[in-house]
């Protein structure tokens, strides 16, 4: 079974992790979530979904969330016990969605303070597919250069921009673009979107 990091981080846009994990549980992914203080505040604040700093209250409520199982973990940020955090149990991809600025600096940097960053640090140590979606506007020469270090390391970027094509009827058809995106990056198969010439 692919086994998928998802980290959500402290940037406007928590919608899109939450569409991502809901697909990669459809697809029967082995799914590891991160939330960073900062993210599990915006999902708060965005979409009113509550939940616990405890680790293990917080997979409750987000396994009674998703009606999920035990496909779905979460993991403190300072637990570098966590499987994940090793290369030796790396996993299959690591998904920043959406990922602060701050989040990738630290990654460009090569830092790794919480247990995300050291996540993102073995999937690109171990040439493993990392993903960053940043959800930012403006952005200054210190977020382009550092977009460009973690490309040039391997990571991808794929920015939170939705298309128009396919005549997006709501918020969520603009939000399922992104995330339809993303996974077709990660070889996953989705109906969340029809490709371009498809009717």
């Amino acid at each position: 079974m692919q086994r998928i990091v998802v980290g959500i981080t402290g940037a406007s846009g928590s919608i899109y992790g939450l569409r991502l994990v809901e697909e990669l549980l459809r697809a029967e992914k082995e799914l590891s979530l991160l939330l960073s203080s900062a993210g599990r505040q915006v999902l708060a604040y965005e979409v009113g979904l509550q939940l616990d700093s405890d680790p293990a209250e917080c997979q409750r409520q987000l396994r009674a969330h998703f009606a999920a199982q035990e496909n779905l973990k979460t993991y403190a940020m300072d637990d570098f016990f966590a499987p994940v955090a090793s290369g030796s149990a790396a996993p299959d991809a690591v998904v920043i969605c959406p990922c602060s600025m701050g989040t990738l600096g630290r990654i460009a940097a090569g830092l790794s303070d919480s247990l995300l960053e050291r996540v993102a640090d073995v999937a690109l140590k171990e040439q493993k597919k990392l993903l960053l979606v940043p959800r930012e506007t403006p952005l200054n020469q210190i977020h382009l250069h550092n977009l460009l270090r973690v490309s040039q390391a391997g990571g991808q970027i794929l920015p939170a921009m939705p298309a128009f094509y396919h005549k997006p009827q709501s918020v969520e058809e603009m939000v399922d673009f992104v995330v339809g995106k993303v996974l077709d990056n990660l070889g996953i198969a989705h109906q969340l979107f029809s490709p371009w010439g498809e009717s």
